[in-house]
């Protein structure tokens, strides 16, 4: 039976006792937490920041009755190599081959969730965990890197396009399998809101089009807003499974011990989001509950990355951090129950992207590091010669096909480039936005004398993390990221080696 979306009701997760100190202090010490990690596939809104065209009630009830995060952000904008960077605690560039997409696992590298197993933890996953990938026969894994598969159950989605994994039941097989008392670890891996999306499916299920915030970037079109409807129809879905979730720890007392995290592993499949550098892209929607720790309410401006998920994890398991992990741990905020800056010195975060998808001269990547202050987000392309979304030959391979693309490049055909530019263009080797006034990043001041010392400022800051962090782009190894096998090649028929021996030619999405 179709388990019904629209009017979703808030599953009431129970009152959230108030712990005083003295029951977290070593005087009375806690259990080990479960671990509850909830990852959408490609979202960057929900409505607990105001974006009331989407309707996550239960990601918006984890925020009141835990934290939410104003300022958590991907190291890495496109699936596989922010995963993979989640799982490592590293900044992608220190994930070797899992620093691209359809790579091979670098298995040598210590993850969160072998971690936790080692120590008793009984871990596993539904839906979509690390990928795309190879993790088996060249990876050396048995299971994968996010935990072994609870796939069995399956449901009717709502959409043709929809998967038909019925994440709850599954997370409750899961369950039946732990011993008396393990601990759990859990990876709830939602494949919504990545596309294909059905067309008009938004509309068809009672989605207002004039209930959109269209970005100035997109024109505002009733096909764009159609097309955004479709994407927030299925952010609704992933909500609705989060919450059958969370719903069911609270039915088998285990709610209040359970560190949950939820959020996304990079942007919207949009135009100039998914898999660019801009603030829609790599910010992501976060929250965290905890309530054996933390009373909620809180609003926490810290800037999080999502590498300092796993020493967060390990930490709150009494399992050791690796020397290797870069990310760090924000126990200390579950612990504080304040909102605004917990941290002072988490003002700032660190962010790239390598070889994605295939579809330049050569199928090389697009190399780009940034910084993200609280003031500014500075951009350094160290291939600006190339085409960021992909070459016009292969159709802007690096941006997944929708109705919203579609318009763009017709327009771009008729003369009205304004929303190409913004999409597909070239960009300049620096970029440099002032987000406090400028939030959509449309105006470049890095050619600015005005801003001259800000951006000197930034990129010393940028580097010195960049060398500290070992990354090969800034060692002058930035080759490596290139010489990475592309598992998924004989596949790539968007790629420039399929251009050139078949003529292929971009098509209607």
């Amino acid at each position: 039976m179709i388990k019904s979306l629209i009017g979703i009701t808030c599953f009431v997760l129970g009152a959230v006792p108030a712990f005083s100190a003295a029951e977290t202090s070593e005087s009375k010490p806690l259990k080990r937490p479960n671990i509850l990690f909830a990852i959408a596939d490609d979202m960057s809104h929900a409505s607990a920041y105001g974006h009331s065209w989407v309707s996550t009630p239960n990601f918006d009830r984890l925020a009141k009755e835990g934290i939410l995060f104003k300022n958590a952000f991907t190291t890495s904008p496109k699936c596989a190599p922010s995963r993979a960077a989640t799982l490592g605690g590293r900044h992608f560039w220190q994930m070797k081959s899992g620093s691209t997409h359809w790579s091979i696992w670098p298995n040598d590298i210590k993850i969160y969730t072998d971690l936790l197993a080692e120590n008793g933890y009984h871990v596993g996953l539904t839906g979509k965990g690390w990928a795309p990938g190879e993790y088996k026969n060249r990876g050396g894994r048995t299971y994968n890197p996010a935990g072994k598969s609870y796939d069995e159950h399956r449901e009717k989605p709502l959409t043709s396009k929809m998967s038909d994994l019925d994440y709850s039941e599954n997370f409750k097989e899961f369950l039946k399998t732990a011993k008396p008392d393990q601990p759990f670890c859990f990876w709830y891996g939602a494949i919504e809101p990545h596309r294909k999306y059905e067309r008009g499916s938004g509309l068809k299920n009672g989605l207002k089009p004039e209930s959109v915030k269209v970005p100035s970037y997109y024109p505002d079109q009733p096909a764009v807003r159609s097309d955004l409807l479709d994407y927030a129809l299925e952010v609704n879905w992933f909500d609705k499974y989060l919450g059958e979730i969370v719903e069911h720890l609270r039915e088998i007392g285990e709610l209040d011990n359970t560190l949950i995290i939820a959020t996304s592993d990079n942007g919207a499949p949009f135009p100039r989001i998914k898999g660019q550098i801009y603030d829609e892209d790599f910010r992501l929607p976060m929250v965290a509950r905890w309530g054996a720790v933390h009373k909620g309410g809180s609003v926490v401006e810290d800037f999080i990355n999502n590498i300092d998920i796993a020493p967060t994890f390990l930490e709150a398991a009494g399992v050791p951090i690796p020397e290797g992990m870069s990310g760090r741990s924000f126990l200390d905020i579950f612990k504080a129950n304040a909102s605004g800056f917990i941290a002072p010195d988490r003002d700032s975060v660190c962010v790239g992207r390598e070889c994605q998808d295939l579809g330049r001269e050569e199928d090389l990547g697009y190399p780009v590091r940034a910084i993200r202050t609280k003031e500014y987000l500075y951009v350094h392309n160290f291939a600006p010669e190339r085409w960021p979304a992909g070459n016009p030959e292969t159709g802007y391979t690096n941006c997944d096909g929708s109705p919203t693309k579609d318009m763009i490049l017709e327009l771009h055909e008729k003369g009205q480039s304004e929303y190409f530019h913004y999409a597909f263009g070239k960009k300049p080797k620096e970029e440099l936005y002032k987000v406090t006034v400028d939030p959509e990043c449309l105006t470049n001041l890095a050619d600015n004398p005005k801003y001259a010392k800000v951006k000197k400022t930034l990129w010393h800051q940028l580097k010195s993390t960049l060398y500290e962090t070992q990354d090969p782009r800034i060692l002058g190894d930035g080759d490596i990221f290139e010489r990475y096998e592309y598992v998924n090649r004989k596949n790539g028929h968007h790629s420039w080696e399929a251009y050139e021996e078949n003529r292929w030619r971009p098509q209607k999405y």
